[in-house]
């Protein structure tokens, strides 16, 4: 009698699945990649938000009421709050391209609707400058919250988020 050995080769479907787990691995690893070059993770550091994390996706349109995540202008006031690499404002949209901007009795109207307070200084004492008004020019957003203490655009040391300084549109998730 001769003792059969059990064969430690693997079937031939057993080859397959094998093939296909690896081919499955490499399309999600170049769709997770292809997805990270246009999407990120934000966490919002300040108070003037409601929500402390968001994804964010690059190129999308905003539109009234979405946030958005730009690199705010270059400035003392900025460099001083926030540091010198003081990375993205994340910013509600209020006021799309097209809309009226206005300054009344210390307030902010677009398109005739009060949306913030401008305050004369920081909370340092340093004078803070009113924002643009007018009409909102193209590929330009006005953006704000309604914290009393955002720095925003109804202050002219950040003015208008427009296209090209705009990282991308974020979805809050916490």
């Amino acid at each position: 009698m001769t003792a059969s050995i059990p064969s430690r080769r693997p079937s031939v479907l057993a080859r397959w699945a094998m093939i296909g787990v690896l081919a499955a691995g490499i399309v999600s690893h170049n769709a997770i990649a292809a997805w990270q070059e246009s999407h990120s993770f934000m966490i919002n550091a300040s108070e003037s938000l409601p929500n402390w994390a968001f994804f964010v996706s690059a190129g999308k349109q905003p539109h009234r009421g979405d946030y958005v995540f730009f690199v705010p202008p270059p400035g003392e006031i900025v460099s001083r709050h926030f540091g010198p690499d003081q990375g993205p404002f994340g910013k509600q949209v209020i006021g799309m391209p097209g809309a009226l901007v206005e300054h009344r009795d210390g307030s902010v109207y677009v398109d005739g609707v009060k949306v913030a307070r401008i305050k004369p200084r920081t909370r340092l004492g340093e004078p803070l400058h009113p924002g643009p008004t007018g009409v909102v020019p193209r590929d330009c957003y006005y953006v704000g919250t309604d914290h009393p203490d955002g720095f925003d655009s109804r202050y002219a040391e950040i003015g208008f988020a427009c296209r090209k300084a705009i990282l991308g549109t974020g979805t809050p998730i916490l």
